[in-house]
């Protein structure tokens, strides 16, 4: 059973953490802070210039700026643990706009963009937050705690099938999956107050980088659903963000 349980989590731990796509159509927040004015935004509410050379221009300063001070909370947090963030980027263009983490085979912390995630953000400070935010998932263990929980569920499920005369196979793949999701909402919390120290610390203004919220369709309190409600997460980088 243990075997079996470990096989269907495999898919699971390596899916890490992904975001919502974006909603294109809702309308993009306005720009705030004192770095509001540095670039004169065009009328889609863009701050970063709409072509490839600025874009790319932004995106390795945001690397620059959050990758140390990840690596350096990770350490600090958590010491022992592989700290050497992997920034990749998924040029496949008919991906949406999309963010996650995962851990590739070395153990080595993986955070990943797509290219419609990194076209869409706004200013510079979303960027940062989405990056803060993936790297706040590895530092508190979210994988492991996931995988931790999928194997639980596997096991207990498995249990009551094999004790009822029902499939175990399709009940340890359900338990798996109960189990992964369990604590989903809370790591997403937890990755969104710890990433909004992480941006601060780099330089960037959290609250204004959690604005992409606005533009994510509100889960609500969905039954299973993977992430918070969006005012949830506002609410948490407020809190967090008042006390820096």
């Amino acid at each position: 059973m243990m075997a079996r349980a470990l096989m269907i989590l495999a898919g699971l731990v390596l899916a890490g953490c992904t975001m919502p796509p974006l909603d294109q159509a809702a309308p993009p927040p306005s720009p705030t802070g004192p770095d509001a004015a540095a670039v004169i935004p065009d009328d889609t509410g863009f701050e970063i210039p709409r072509n490839p050379r600025a874009i790319q221009r932004a995106f390795v300063e945001v690397i620059d700026r959050v990758e140390p001070v990840a690596e350096a909370e990770c350490r600090r947090a958590t010491p022992g643990r592989n700290c050497d963030f992997l920034i990749v980027v998924d040029d496949r263009v008919d991906q949406p706009a999309n963010a996650f983490q995962t851990i590739d085979r070395t153990g080595r912390p993986v955070i990943g963009f797509t290219v419609a995630l990194i076209a869409d953000a706004r200013n510079r400070d979303e960027l940062a937050f989405v990056m803060a935010h993936e790297a706040a998932h590895h530092i508190a263990g979210h994988i492991e705690r996931q995988q931790r929980n999928a194997t639980l569920g596997a096991i207990v499920f498995g249990q009551l099938a094999g004790a009822t005369g029902s499939d175990v196979g399709v009940a340890q793949e359900l338990g798996a999956a109960l189990g992964a999701r369990s604590y989903s909402k809370e790591f997403e919390l937890e990755a969104d107050r710890l990433g909004t120290i992480i941006a601060a610390r780099a330089g960037f203004d959290p609250l204004r980088g959690a604005a992409f919220f606005f533009r994510v369709p509100d889960p609500g309190d969905m039954f299973l659903g993977t992430h918070p409600a969006n005012a949830d997460r506002i609410a948490a980088v407020q809190q967090v963000a008042a006390g820096l």
